[in-house]
């Protein structure tokens, strides 16, 4: 059986676990402090939360990211951990926890850290890093980060990116399909093909998360404003798009932040974009943007930027358009993923 952690902070890590565990052909035993998903493939163990306004010694003298002495809550999610471990699990997957990846370790059972960009040399993610057996980075070999020791790189599956809008190649009964073969996702919609309708010419979308950001109602309007030309449409999760995959089609340019999720997002619709790095622990949005910017795919921006220059940065979007989104994904994420853990589990190491 396949273990699988995931991080409670948003829902993309639940989202991507998700979609990975659809795609295996063996048990998967899904942990987490969120409730399960409702087409999530196994069983699920809800932990109990471990968050505390005043927590003593967490980081245990900077060893680990979080492990607050005298918590009860902590303790008993690490040992529900503990018990399943010892039990039931051949193969722990982490998406993400340093802690939870170095309890496996220690049990003797083999792991896999969904990897994450950003500067991860800090004691603990080395520590991680280097005790798993393997690791998942959901970005493409072509855009891997520049600075990983080689010995991370010669233990990781590049996957490319993971979207919802991919079409999965195991079916919901369970069946494999050839990774070009089209299918339509469980949600309904048909994400092999675009939608039938046309990009609107000077149409902006800006598709922007409700916290951890530093841009609001007052950025998006002075940007508004310093592009007369332009027709702009806001999507969060507050003013959800009621279609957003065809909305992602018909824009001539997107704009998000650099979130893992929403870039490959774009990465599926293969649409112009602009995407601009939010503050995140470990500059995770920053070192993707700067990939994206390398790698020629669209425009990557460090901050939100000064409203003069969006008419530039719009036209450079339009100029550079989707093609190279193909750099950055495989269209099969999850399902490449997958494979790499159950051939783990059959006892092949990278």
């Amino acid at each position: 059986m396949i273990g699988y952690y995931v991080h409670h902070h948003g829902l993309g890590h639940r989202n991507r676990a998700t979609q990975i565990a659809r795609e295996l052909s063996v048990p998967v035993l899904g942990f987490s402090t969120l409730e399960c998903p409702p087409d999530w493939p196994g069983e699920w163990v809800q932990l109990p939360p471990d968050t505390t306004d005043q927590p003593e010694d967490p980081t245990a003298n900077g060893v680990l990211h979080w492990a607050p002495l005298g918590h009860p809550g902590h303790r008993e999610r690490m040992g529900l951990l503990a018990d399943r471990l010892r039990a039931d699990v051949d193969l722990m997957v982490t998406d993400t926890s340093a802690e939870v990846t170095l309890l496996a370790r220690l049990m003797g059972v083999p792991t896999v850290v969904m990897a994450m960009r950003g500067d991860r040399t800090d004691r603990t993610h080395r520590a991680a890093y280097d005790a798993a057996t393997a690791l998942v980075a959901p970005w493409s070999a072509e855009t891997a980060e520049p600075y990983w020791p080689e010995e991370w790189n010669r233990k990781t599956t590049f996957t490319g990116a993971i979207s919802r809008f991919d079409a999965p190649v195991r079916d919901a009964a369970g069946v494999g399909r050839h990774p070009l073969q089209p299918a339509t996702p469980a949600s309904g919609t048909d994400a092999t093909e675009p939608p039938s309708g046309v990009v609107h010419r000077g149409s902006v979308l800006v598709v922007w998360g409700r916290g951890g950001t530093v841009v609001g109602d007052a950025e998006i309007a002075a940007a508004r404003a310093a592009t007369p030309g332009w027709r702009w449409t806001v999507r969060t999760p507050d003013a959800p798009s009621p279609d957003l995959w065809r909305e992602l089609h018909e824009a001539a340019v997107v704009v998000t932040h650099g979130g893992n999720n929403a870039v490959a997002e774009l990465s599926a619709a293969r649409v112009p974009a602009v995407v601009v790095a939010q503050p995140r622990p470990h500059d995770e949005q920053l070192a993707t943007a700067a990939a994206l910017e390398r790698a020629g795919i669209c425009v990557g921006l460090e901050h939100w930027p000064s409203p003069a220059d969006w008419p530039v940065l719009l036209e450079r979007a339009l100029t550079l358009g989707g093609q190279r989104w193909d750099v950055w994904r495989h269209g099969d994420g999850a399902h490449r993923a997958a494979a790499a853990l159950e051939a783990l589990l059959r006892g092949e190491r990278p």
